[in-house]
């Protein structure tokens, strides 16, 4: 059986039940076409903090619990390790088991560049960089900045489809991206039926991990400047929205603007904290209503967010701001983008007035589009490697 090892942020995002299912789709896709799938991860130790948000040593941390508890509930124990950079602890997999591995392992799928141990990275003889923030990426590596941490990979896939194509203002590289798909396990994510049509939601951070970037003369970044143009939204329509909403404190006009326009609010790490909780979240709801990144918007780069990949496979209408995705896909019913506050509205009322063809045809696109046998079998076609 060939061995590959995928790495991301688990533990590093705790209480992050939609960050978890986008490592676990790679992890346990794979596993479904029959590889023997690893799964690590790297933490800085000022990165561990504690159920309060203070610093904490790794061993007590909440980072730690969190990976635990998410390794054994997808059967993970004995596939997965949580190295703390800089010392000799593991938790999982130590060292040296972590190393043999390597020596034989066929590829690492390396999301956002994650893994950085060079003596592990060192023996993987096939890499593969997946990107998923299309623009701050290739922005961020014109400039010179390695914080993506490009280099030293073979391959290259960007969920940016539209990178490199005269659609999109992102310029293909000397990295030759690749364009590929977040992918969904449809089994873990049947479909569940909704009496309430009317219940709109999403999952989302109001200003996201990074900040704005420089394209030519303009400064693009995160979705509070989109949400903003669409706040009015509840106040024009007759339905609800509500929003799992990673908020600071320090936001506090913003929240007071939304909740003047009838959003409600919820704690994203109360309600969607754990995959299970994100799960349940979303498949409780009636459709997604969701803006996108600045930099996803404005660069056309066909970003298509796995969350929402999520909600199409329960059977979840998506009404989604339009990042380009509209020339990649089958749009108007069951996936309905739009670009303005009218497209908007009107997405509302149809998605409302004929739900029922709306939520059949959500799960007809994900098992046609984002199936993760189908995206994770092409990409695995493309590093030249099989089961």
């Amino acid at each position: 059986m060939t061995t590959v090892i995928v790495s991301g942020a688990i533990a590093n995002k705790p209480f992050n039940g939609g960050a978890a299912w986008t490592r676990l789709s790679y992890v346990l896709g794979l596993r479904k076409l029959g590889f023997n799938v690893f799964f690590v991860e790297q933490i800085h130790p000022k990165a561990c903090i504690d159920e309060h948000g203070a610093p904490a040593d790794f061993e007590s941390s909440s980072n730690l619990s969190y990976f635990r508890q998410v390794v054994d509930q997808f059967g993970l124990t004995g596939q997965a390790a949580l190295i703390e950079m800089g010392t000799e602890r593991t938790y999982g997999l130590g060292h040296a088991d972590l190393l043999d591995i390597g020596d034989y392992c066929a590829l690492l799928l390396n999301i956002s560049g994650h893994l950085r141990i060079e003596p592990l990275k060192s023996r993987l003889r096939r890499k593969a960089y997946i990107d998923l923030d299309p623009g701050f990426t290739q922005f961020w590596s014109a400039a010179g900045n390695d914080g993506a941490h490009l280099q030293g990979h073979d391959f290259y896939f960007t969920v940016g489809e539209n990178i490199g194509t005269s659609q999109c203002c992102i310029l293909g590289d000397s990295f030759c991206w690749r364009p590929t798909r977040p992918p969904v396990l449809l089994d873990e994510w049947p479909v569940c039926k909704s009496e309430d049509t009317k219940r709109f939601t999403t999952v989302a951070s109001w200003r996201g991990p990074y900040g704005p970037v420089n394209c030519g003369e303009r400064s693009l970044g995160s979705k509070v400047h989109e949400f903003r143009t669409f706040s009015r939204l509840p106040l024009l329509v007759k339905a609800t929205f509500e929003i799992a909403l990673d908020i600071h404190t320090g936001d506090q006009n913003d929240r007071d603007l939304l909740c003047q326009n009838c959003w409600r609010l919820s704690e994203p790490s109360h309600v969607a904290g754990d995959p299970k909780a994100f799960r349940r979240y979303v498949q409780g709801s009636s459709a997604e209503f969701s803006v996108a990144q600045e930099m996803y918007v404005q660069t056309s780069s066909g970003w298509f967010s796995d969350r929402t990949t999520r909600y199409l496979a329960s059977g979840k209408p998506a009404l989604v701001q339009d990042t380009g995705f509209s020339r990649n896909y089958p749009v108007g019913t069951g996936l309905v983008p739009f670009s303005s506050m009218e497209q908007a509205v009107q997405g509302v009322q149809r998605i409302i007035e004929h739900y029922s063809d709306h939520a059949n045809t959500a799960r007809q696109m994900a098992e046609m589009y984002f199936d993760s046998d189908r995206v994770l079998g092409k990409l695995i076609d493309e590093t030249g490697i099989c089961p």
